[in-house]
Order: structure tokens, then C-alpha cells, then sequence
């Protein structure tokens, strides 16, 4: 099945069917992680603080992985129906938010605009990211039975790509679209992300010997899918899955910051397109490595050992707080954060794996579904801990020209422009270090003592 050789040219082709529809879906919802880039924006166009307008990523989250939860069951039936509720979903809450972000130009400060782009792009979208992130995944692994990390690898790191591709287009289009550019560029992306993922809903397709069954009733119910192992194995699985999300966004939300601390405030968004060139490596490497692997547990056990070991060692060393002005610490917290991004994205690529391996692929969409909504509760507590911690800890320090001040006067005074001063935290950024850090051992305890290994894998 996974040659498909002589199964009849295009329409039975792998590539065609599995892997392009997944890297169409993947790469325009996986766009969402591109918030960062205009959220300021979008909060001085409406008259709201960055930090009401911040929610609308978290909901986004929050419904991508409850909506996987509660729709995994359509997915497993018709994946042609789930992909259009994916496509329909996206573009719509998309087009919506372009046009709530426009109401509130011309009504600064009305809540109607944010309650408009909290349901649009959290809500609306959020509905598209969990459907059209679960739809290609099973029929991947169905095409590619004997690469399965492959190609669920190749499709999720289309996700974790989709920000260092739309980032400088988005840019580009910010730049060049004029006065109202934030909302223009929505509603002309949503267009553009339409026809994508529309051609990917009919070219996705399972292959044709696999046959679902046709009546609910032939087919377990989860939890005795999930009985099948002691009940603690998936609670591991689930538990270190929250954790590794929730880790990466505390570090990745506050990475610009981390790298303005080091130094690099000139160069900190092409450090950061390469933090997502980390994620979606991790995302495909990993995988891809776990199929050679006769327990894919333990590219989990990797992850977690690595993310401990850079995490310690930034820590002893002090390399977010001392790395401004010396390099070898600089460089040390830059492998950290690409480190922990590589791990981020390799944890997501491996669950539906990991889970086959455990369970089957009878009801896979449905239990990888469920697993999701570990990424819908990580959504809402990874940003909002880090921004805590940083806010609670350490003292506010005003960074000019690669030099800390006390005060922002004190840097007005040595010659700063304000749009040239960075307010900084190094104390508070160390101090995520530590809640990380213990997360990760709690991580890895699940991995060696409650993921239990596989007989072979399904």
C-alpha cells in the first residue's frame, strides 16, 4: 500500500493524496504562530493594550486543541468533510478578524472590534487550526505505513515552517499596503489561504485499500481503545506532551526579549526566523529519526534529557542575565532557546506516532484528537506563566545601544531615542529558566516511569 506502484497513476499517488494536501493544509493555518508579528499593531489601530488584543492568540490555541478533542470523531470518519470545515473555518475567521480589525480603526477603543477578533481569530479559526491539523495526519500514515515519523514529520513541519514563510511576506505586505495595511492584509490572506487549502481538501485522500468502518457500532469506543494499556500509560503520554508545549511557549513567547538581553537587538527577527527554521527541523528530524527507533518513546526521553541539560547549564552560568558583552554565554542561550524550539516542534510530530504505536489506527484521528487538548490547555498557561513570571520577578532594566541602564532617563540621557530602547527584563527571563527546568524533570519522570515501551509497533 505505502509503493502504490501500480495503483493507478495520480490518483492513488502518495505524494499527490498524502503529502502535498498535508503541507497545503499545514502551511496556511500554521500562519497563526505569525501573531507576534502584527499584535501591536492591530492593539494601536483598535485603542487596546497589547495585552487585551494578546488574548486572541491564546483562545486560538485554546480552541485549536479542544476543537481536535471534540471534533476528532468527523475527522475519523470523512477526513473530505473535516478538511472543509478546516478550509471554510480558517479563511472565514480570518477574513472576520481583518474585518473587526478594520471596525476598530474607525472606532477606537469599542469593544464590539475585540470581542469580533477574540471569536474570529480564536474562536473561527481556532475551529479551522484543530480540523485542518488533524485531517491529513492519519491518511499520511496511512500512505506511508513504512515511514510513518516521515511523513507525519513532513506535514507538521509545514506547520512549524508556515511562520518563517509568511513572516517576511506579511511584513512585506504590512510595509506596502498603506494607511489600514493590518486589516487589508487579513482580508487578502484570507482569500490566498482559501484556494490553498481548498486545493488541499480535494487532493487529500486515504488510500483506497483502507476500508473505515461503516457503522459506529464495529468500532471500540476510546477509552476501551485506550484500556487496551494501563490507563496511566496515556496519562504520561498526555501529561509530558502538555508540559514540553507549555515549556517551549514560556521560552519561545519571550525570546526577542531574551535576544535584545544578549545583545542582538539588530538581528533579533532573523534570530527568531531561525528559531522557527529549528521548529520545523525538530519537527521533521525528530520523526523521521524515531522510525528507526524500536520505541519512539525515546525520542521524548532525548528531548526532555537535552532541554534539562542547556536549561541547567544557562542557569549555572547566568547566560540570559551576564551574556551582554560575552559571547561564549550569548551563544550558549542562543543553542538553548534553538534547543528547546527543535524539541518543541519534534514532541508535537511524534504524538500521533507514538500513539499508533500504542494503539493502533483504528480510531488514531479521534485519540490523537483528545490528546490535543493538552495543546489547548499548554496554550493558555505557557504565555501567561512566563509573562507572570516576568513581571513578578527581577527589575526592569532599559537596554541602548548594547548597554543596561537602570532608568529609561538614564538612557535618554546617554543618547537614546525611544524607539531605540528596549525594556528588558534578564532577572525574570533566568528566573522561567527554573519553572522550565523542573517542568522538563517532571517530563522526563512520565517518559521513563509511566510510558510504558511498546510491543511492536502497529
Amino acid at each position: 500500500m505505502s509503493d502504490n506502484k501500480n495503483a493507478g497513476g495520480w490518483r492513488e499517488n502518495k505524494w499527490i493524496r498524502g503529502a502535498i494536501p498535508a503541507l497545503l493544509l499545514h502551511c496556511s493555518i500554521g500562519t497563526v504562530y505569525c501573531w507576534s508579528l502584527f499584535s501591536q499593531e492591530i492593539a494601536d489601530y483598535i485603542g487596546f493594550s497589547k495585552g487585551a488584543t494578546e488574548w486572541a492568540f491564546s483562545f486560538a490555541i485554546f480552541f485549536l486543541g479542544m476543537s481536535a478533542a471534540f471534533l476528532g470523531n468527523i475527522v475519523e470518519k470523512d477526513i473530505h468533510k473535516s478538511s472543509l470545515i478546516a478550509t471554510i473555518c480558517f479563511a472565514l475567521g480570518m477574513f472576520g478578524t481583518g474585518f473587526f480589525i478594520r471596525y476598530g480603526g474607525t472606532h477606537q477603543g469599542s469593544p464590539v472590534a475585540l470581542i469580533g477578533i477574540y471569536l474570529c481569530y480564536g474562536f473561527i479559526m481556532g475551529v479551522g487550526l484543530g480540523t485542518g491539523y488533524l485531517s491529513p495526519v492519519k491518511a499520511l500514515m496511512l500512505w506511508f505505513q513504512d515511514r510513518k515519523g516521515l511523513a507525519t514529520g513532513l506535514a507538521v513541519a509545514g506547520f512549524g515552517a508556515a511562520k518563517a514563510i509568511a513572516s517576511p511576506i506579511m511584513t512585506s505586505m504590512l510595509d506596502g499596503l498603506g494607511e489600514g495595511g493590518i486589516w487589508k492584509m487579513f482580508m487578502i490572506l484570507a482569500g490566498v489561504y482559501f484556494v490553498m487549502m481548498f486545493l488541499g481538501h480535494l487532493l487529500l485522500k486515504k488510500p483506497a485499500g483502507w476500508v473505515e468502518p461503516q457503522d459506529d457500532k464495529d468500532k471500540p469506543k476510546i477509552m476501551d481503545v485506550l484500556k487496551t494499556r494501563p490507563l496511566s500509560n496515556y496519562v504520561g503520554i498526555w501529561v509530558m506532551f502538555y508540559i514540553n508545549i507549555t515549556c517551549g511557549l514560556a521560552l519561545i513567547s519571550q525570546e526577542k526579549m531574551i535576544f535584545k538581553c544578549l545583545g542582538f537587538a539588530a538581528i533579533a527577527g532573523i534570530l527568531s526566523t531561525v528559531s522557527a527554521v529549528f521548529n520545523a527541523g525538530g519537527r521533521l528530524g525528530f520523526s523521521a529519526w524515531a522510525d528507526s527507533m524500536k520505541d519512539r518513546n525515546t525520542i521524548y526521553k532525548l528531548i526532555f534529557i537535552l532541554s534539562i541539560v542547556f536549561t541547567l547549564l544557562v542557569l549555572v552560568t547566568g547566560g540570559i542575565k551576564n551574556g551582554l558583552g560575552n559571547m561564549p554565554l550569548a551563544v550558549l542561550t542562543l543553542i538553548l532557546v534553538y534547543v528547546v524550539n527543535a524539541g518543541y516542534g519534534g514532541g508535537f510530530s511524534n504524538v500521533p506516532t507514538l500513539l499508533s504505536d500504542h494503539y493502533g489506527m483504528s480510531s488514531i484521528s479521534a485519540i490523537h484528537g483528545i490528546t490535543l487538548s493538552a495543546w489547548a490547555f499548554a496554550g493558555l498557561s505557557g504565555n501567561q506563566m512566563a509573562s507572570w513570571i516576568v513581571k513578578h520577578f527581577g527589575t526592569p532594566m532599559y537596554l541602548f545601544e548594547n548597554v543596561m541602564y537602570e532608568t529609561k532617563d538614564a538612557a535618554i540621557a546617554a543618547g537614546g531615542v525611544a524607539d531605540h530602547i528596549y525594556e528588558v527584563n534578564p532577572v525574570g527571563y533566568q528566573t522561567v529558566l527554573y519553572v522550565t527546568l523542573a517542568l522538563y524533570v517532571v517530563a522526563l519522570c512520565m517518559s521513563l516511569f509511566l510510558v510504558k515501551p511498546n510491543d511492536a509497533k502497529k
